[in-house]
């Protein structure tokens, strides 16, 4: 179990809470080591349950900053808003990062490494306002929002220090991924109808889901250095998951129920092959996987 490291950071002196409209679902976050042979058969080895300290809770948008240190978001069953937490894998210890009235989730690494995003849920009187902010990863002054206009960002992927791809939802529900100018605010339309989950694969080329009023959703890949072309499939998504992640050669993951997924066309799979079933650890209904470029694997699940 992770110790705690008393640390309370941004916007300690604000008081005010407010209560999200939706509330964030239960959820916790387990660590494997994973290898893989030359058949591309994957292990998945030394689980860790990382967040012991809050099991009833919400635990989730892991992200890797190193080996050593994965930040989550994570709220209390009883909490009014979820913060952001530093786990120390090495030393098995947790530190708050922010302590704010509002929720901030999904936090990510700033190309630069001296900066960290995370999106914040504000209030605007009834309504809840998604927006990006970033912060220094010394913690030594606040935060402040990565565009002064832009709202609305639920999710993103830093593509370098200038450009981020950002997933919004509209007032309908209806979803896009664009690349964003952090300069300009130049906003560059990639798809519509989409998936929340977007990421580089190691060919540089980005990787999303588009979404289809059937099943058979398709993850795509996107060459960023010729935009003008158009995406191309890479493979039939399992139904109805959109989560994805992929490993150093290339090896594309996504979880369905208990179970762990791949598929690598260069290893011969026409379609997705089971690499491992994590019910033995308790672990059902996976909803996100992230990966880091020394095949650790931090997995979502109820």
């Amino acid at each position: 179990m992770l110790r705690t490291i008393a640390f309370l950071w941004c916007s300690l002196l604000a008081t005010t809470a407010f209560a999200q409209s939706a509330p964030l679902p239960k959820s916790n976050i387990y660590l494997f080591k994973v290898e893989q042979n030359d058949e591309g058969t994957l292990s998945f080895l030394q689980p860790r349950f990382l967040t012991a300290f809050n099991p009833n809770g919400y635990n989730n948008t892991p992200s890797f900053f190193s080996d050593t240190e994965l930040y989550i978001s994570s709220k209390e069953p009883n909490a009014v808003q979820a913060d952001l937490y530093k786990l120390d894998l090495e030393h098995e210890t947790k530190l708050q990062v922010t302590a704010t009235p509002e929720t901030e989730l999904a936090p990510e690494r700033m190309p630069g490494f001296y900066n960290f995003s995370a999106v914040r849920i504000e209030k605007d009187g009834r309504n809840e306002v998604f927006r990006l902010w970033q912060f220094p990863v010394d913690q030594l002054t606040n935060g402040k929002p990565v565009f002064k206009y832009l709202k609305g960002i639920k999710e993103y992927l830093w593509l370098n220090s200038q450009e981020i791809i950002v997933y919004k939802e509209d007032e309908e529900g209806l979803s896009e991924i664009a690349i964003v100018n952090t300069n300009n605010d130049k906003v560059e339309t990639v798809a519509t109808n989409v998936g929340r989950c977007m990421l580089r694969l190691p060919n540089g080329n980005l990787a999303y889901v588009q979404k289809s009023r059937y099943d058979n959703w398709q993850i795509m890949q996107k060459n960023l250095y010729r935009r003008r072309e158009a995406s191309r499939p890479l493979v039939e998504t399992l139904p109805g998951a959109e989560h994805f992640a992929a490993l150093p050669d290339g090896t594309l993951l996504m979880g369905k129920g208990s179970k762990i997924y791949r598929y690598n066309s260069k290893m011969g799979d026409e379609n997705w092959q089971e690499a491992a079933d994590l019910r033995f650890y308790e672990i059902q209904n996976i909803s996100r996987i992230v990966v880091n470029p020394n095949f650790l694997v931090a997995v979502v699940a109820d």
